[in-house]
């Protein structure tokens, strides 16, 4: 009877793995429509741009596969090679690598060779490269508009609390700058603009520029070595720094200026161990200014602990990625940038602009 038991139970679990072998074999061998690149899954404004394109390829009824490429280009293009060979009919890339048009090329040849429509995002690249394949477009924002945006927004609430926020009493608001990433143009123009236009403002108003906290950085900024535009770089850096630049030096550092969202949390947790910006009743806040409009940043704002953001809207890009992919989907469709009219489209290229907005709460 024993055998007979133990005869029974080995054949009922090899017709189970059996079945799930089976199983498995055949979503294996199910190939998506479309397949999404991202640089990275921890990047907190790609993650909500992620979240929000699921969502509305899920509404189109598109299958669709994403991708982390964990920061590595070669990881990644590895990744749409094998889509590609799995037979993909669309691809949308969050690049890796910004620095150069070499990995945004190689891309687009993988696609050309295949045959199917290349959709980048998010992470520019050059006009050329688009250029390179009428089967290609780019969804993003102005590079610009941002640092021009955080810039004003700077200028005005330094304009305004300039006597306040002078803790120092130096006659100059000292900041400190985070830069997520270098050869990055949304990083480089939020740099450059962030405090050029606040300057601008400031002097027109008859008061003195920016300063930044170090005099002993001639790039007047603190970058995030990995590429990463995290908030663990920014917190190491504002930690670090406040062991130097503090009330008890009489040098604090009066203005923190963030590339990013999650740069501003880092910065923040490192003031808030200071006992800075810790929204309880009393408390010094040192103002501190981001760019995406992340939830998180929101919420800190909700609470006193972060004074401004621009908002870059997830939604709304993930929406006009969607539509391309769509598009991009019918092989005999009316073209990759049908039904794109409301949007706003570069004059030689096909690159669609997804517009900023400040946010304060």
């Amino acid at each position: 009877m024993k055998a007979v038991r133990t005869l029974l139970i080995i054949v009922a679990t090899a017709l189970l793995c059996s079945c799930t072998l089976s199983s498995c074999k055949m979503r294996n061998t199910e190939v998506a429509d479309v397949h999404v690149f991202y640089y990275t899954y921890s990047d907190t404004y790609v993650s909500s741009v992620r979240a929000a394109l699921d969502a509305e390829l899920k509404k189109a009824g598109v299958s669709f596969q994403d991708y982390d490429g964990n920061s590595n280009q070669t990881t990644q293009t590895e990744q749409i090679q094998t889509a590609i060979t799995k037979g993909a009919k669309v691809i949308a890339v969050n690049i890796v690598n910004t620095g150069s048009d070499d990995a945004a090329n190689a891309v687009v040849n993988l696609a050309k060779n295949a045959g199917i429509p290349v959709v980048f995002f998010n992470r520019e690249v050059s006009d050329s490269v688009i250029k390179s394949y009428d089967k290609c477009a780019f969804v993003g924002t102005s590079a610009e508009e941002s640092g021009i945006l955080q810039g004003q927004m700077i200028g005005e609430y330094v304009k305004a609390n300039f006597e306040a926020m002078d803790i120092n009493k130096d006659g100059k608001i000292s900041y400190i700058l985070f830069k997520g990433e270098e050869g990055n143009n949304e990083a480089i123009y939020r740099t450059k603009f962030a405090v050029e236009e606040a300057d601008k403002i400031l002097t027109a108003a008859g008061k003195p520029p920016l300063s930044f906290y170090d005099p002993n950085n001639p790039n007047k900024y603190l970058v995030d070595r990995n590429g990463q535009w995290s908030a663990s770089a920014a917190n190491e850096y504002m930690t670090t720094a406040l062991t130097s630049f503090n009330e008890n030096s009489n040098k604090m550092i009066e203005l923190v200026i963030c590339n990013n969202d999650g740069m501003a949390e880092g910065a923040i947790s490192a003031l808030n161990a200071s006992g800075y910006n810790t929204g309880a009743e009393g408390a010094r806040i040192i103002p501190v200014f981001g760019v995406d409009a992340t939830d998180a940043a929101k919420e800190l704002i909700s609470k006193k602990k972060m004074t401004g953001t621009i908002k870059q809207d997830a939604e709304g890009m993930a929406i006009a990625i969607c539509k391309l992919c769509v598009n991009g989907c019918s092989a005999n469709g009316p073209g990759l940038l049908s039904g794109m009219d409301d949007y706003t489209v570069d004059a030689e290229v096909s690159k669609i602009r997804i517009p900023y907005s400040k946010y304060t709460g």
